[in-house]
């Protein structure tokens, strides 16, 4: 809920910021709306992927392995492997938490003087224990406690039948795994230099211009002229479409039986760049 309530009002801050724009003329303070905006945009798919992984985080446990995922990150530890588990408050030295952390979403890595690295995989910082493999520390927020505790220490009275190999599935994985693909980098590099170069090119055009007309009315005639800064809109639009399909093509492309899928959705991201692009070379070249 804390996710979804901060993602609406990130959404209405861009909405009034996006109106006071057209509202205004070119100003100082315009500047400072687009800052605002800007950074507020930024947020918005940060906290989404946010909420995503919360959606999606699960501790698995059997007498062969305890995985831990939270959204595209994926931590598999072999029974044999985990040296201790015990509670975050028995901690002699506290250990902070990480930055930008919510409740619901406390994610990252911070350093203790005694435990080395600790990445946090965890929901509720309140309840945190820390789990204690050959290479890394872990810190997660099971529901129980006491209840997650007793059923590790079963796990290892009753021994594993099959040892499973150890496994780090980071996000940066899925990427650069989709990267050795040609069409995948092709596809990448065509919607982003798109959206650069629209960017750049309104940007520069703005200034120069004096109203445009955006869109069509049911008649077929062109809308009321507005403020050339309201052409800003197509290009703030195409990159969030870009990086919106960017994202679920990624998420997609876990799963191999789905890669065609992700691959679409690169394909249609870039399709939409390339049409905004037209969208504004139409409206430019359009008597007002």
């Amino acid at each position: 809920m804390l996710h979804l309530i901060l993602i609406v009002v990130l959404a209405a801050i861009v909405g009034v910021l996006a109106f006071l724009i057209y509202r205004r003329p070119i100003s100082p303070l315009l500047t400072l709306y687009l800052v605002i905006g800007g950074v507020a945009l930024i947020l918005l798919p940060f906290l989404a992927y946010r909420l995503y992984a919360l959606s999606r985080a699960n501790y698995n446990l059997d007498r062969d392995r305890l995985a831990l995922k939270w959204g595209l990150r994926v931590e598999s530890i072999p029974i044999p492997d985990i040296e201790w588990i015990r509670p975050m408050s028995t901690l002699a030295e506290p250990l902070p938490l990480p930055f930008l952390s919510l409740p619901g979403s406390v994610l990252g890595t911070r350093r203790h003087a005694d435990l080395g690295e600790v990445e946090y995989l965890a929901s509720d910082p309140k309840s945190l224990l820390l789990v204690a493999t050959s290479h890394k520390v872990f810190a997660i927020s099971p529901e129980s406690a006491s209840v997650f505790l007793e059923d590790v220490q079963r796990a290892l009275e009753m021994g594993s039948l099959s040892p499973v190999p150890s496994q780090s599935v980071y996000p940066s994985f899925v990427v650069s795994q989709a990267w050795d693909s040609l069409l995948a980098r092709f596809l990448w590099l065509a919607g982003l230099f798109l959206n650069i170069g629209l960017i750049a090119w309104v940007s520069l055009m703005v200034p120069s211009l004096g109203r445009v007309s955006l869109g069509f009315l049911p008649s077929g005639l062109p809308r009321q002229p507005s403020p050339g800064l309201w052409l800003m809109l197509l290009p703030v639009v195409s990159l969030v479409f870009f990086l919106g399909g960017w994202v679920t093509g990624l998420i997609i492309y876990r799963r191999p039986d789905h890669r065609p899928m992700a691959f679409i959705v690169w394909t249609s991201s870039a399709i939409a760049s390339f049409l905004f692009l037209l969208a504004v070379l139409f409206i430019l070249t359009t008597p007002v």
